[in-house]
């Protein structure tokens, strides 16, 4: 089986406050780029595969920074469309503590917001591709970007490869009814659904019974039930739920769970604080996942993998899991440790 996977979404320039200061205290931002899809394609060349991420950016020195960017971490960008008026940008003020992370956007009228289906050869693209991979950020975005996304899946679906998509709700850039309205017609495209703890109820209104994300209280249970909901509702091969347990923004519990149609499968729960940077934390889970389902590991070993790669992204600062392949394997095999490497 191939190992090329194809991830089309938005990246942005970031822009964030040093050293957890106020957006109003900063007189300086610290310089990233990132995006839910192109954080999944430099997870998964860091693991080894074949990774392809197609995107829409303005043919400006801007533009190409961010390509510079991925090309770095050894992402193909050949299929990345330049054109249109100017990169998306997010502003992030770092939380710590008590005090939740903020993100301020600026990216209407982005060179992906106004992308048209004809800007992307499809079945050019796929060639020798096994795996497209979308977060629910993009159809968000625009109508026109929505039509894109339709069109990859039908494209995708025709040349035989596996769907995923992660539900990633952003009520910043559409309501609870768009999103229904728009993701539902997608879902018979996808094979492995990918969510986080209140995904299901804004995008579905799927709840899970007796659990209060602002309290830090999670029900497995619950969760159990909205995956085998999502599941029968959408006849998905798979559906991978992160479970965070939020008690502060520098402490977080971390877990997830995996279901088949079949089986619950459910890996380890890691305490993780102090939090340097939690922004990607479920793309670097998705990434452990596509990778973990694509090089078949057992169900079970990839609830695992995906779990700890996602842990260690909490350590690292900015939108991109760097980590290795060996790293994550060390963890998911539960060496949490952190002795110096030599």
């Amino acid at each position: 089986m191939s190992k090329k996977v194809v991830t089309f979404g938005e990246i942005m320039l970031r822009l964030s406050t040093p050293n957890h200061l106020r957006f109003t205290q900063a007189d300086s931002f610290d310089v990233t780029y990132g995006g839910g899809e192109s954080n999944v394609a430099v997870s998964l060349a860091h693991f080894g595969l074949q990774a392809c991420y197609v995107t829409k950016v303005p043919d400006n020195p801007i533009g190409q920074s961010a390509i510079n960017h991925l090309r770095r971490f050894g992402v193909d960008t050949s299929y990345i469309v330049r054109g249109g008026k100017r990169l998306g940008i997010y502003f992030l003020e770092s939380g710590i503590a008590q005090r939740p992370s903020k993100v301020v956007y600026d990216r209407a009228g982005s060179a992906i917001a106004e992308a048209r289906p004809e800007d992307f050869d499809w079945e050019k693209i796929f060639t020798g591709a096994s795996w497209f991979h979308w977060t629910g950020i993009t159809p968000a975005i625009s109508d026109s970007t929505a039509s894109c996304v339709l069109e990859a899946c039908r494209a995708a679906k025709k040349a035989g490869l596996t769907i995923s998509c992660d539900l990633n709700y952003r009520k910043k850039l559409w309501s609870k009814e768009k999103a229904r309205q728009v993701m539902t017609e997608l879902m018979q495209y996808v094979d492995v659904c990918i969510g986080n703890e209140e995904d299901a109820a804004d995008v579905f209104g799927i709840k899970a019974a007796e659990s209060d994300i602002t309290s830090g209280k999670l029900n497995l249970e619950g969760y159990k039930d909205v995956a085998r909901q999502l599941q029968q509702t959408f006849n998905f091969q798979y559906v991978a739920i992160t479970l965070r347990e939020s008690f502060s923004a520098s402490h977080n519990g971390w877990s997830a769970l995996l279901y088949d149609g079949k089986e619950y499968y459910h890996p380890r729960r890691y305490d993780i604080t102090p939090i340097l940077d939690r922004v990607g934390g479920g793309d670097s889970f998705g990434a452990g996942l596509i990778y973990s389902l694509l090089t078949g590991k057992h169900p079970q070993e990839a609830i695992n993998f995906a779990v700890a790669a996602s842990c260690l992204k909490h350590t690292i600062h900015g939108d991109f899991n760097l980590v290795t392949l060996d790293e994550v394997e060390l963890l998911a095999k539960g060496d949490g440790s952190g002795r110096v490497q030599r």
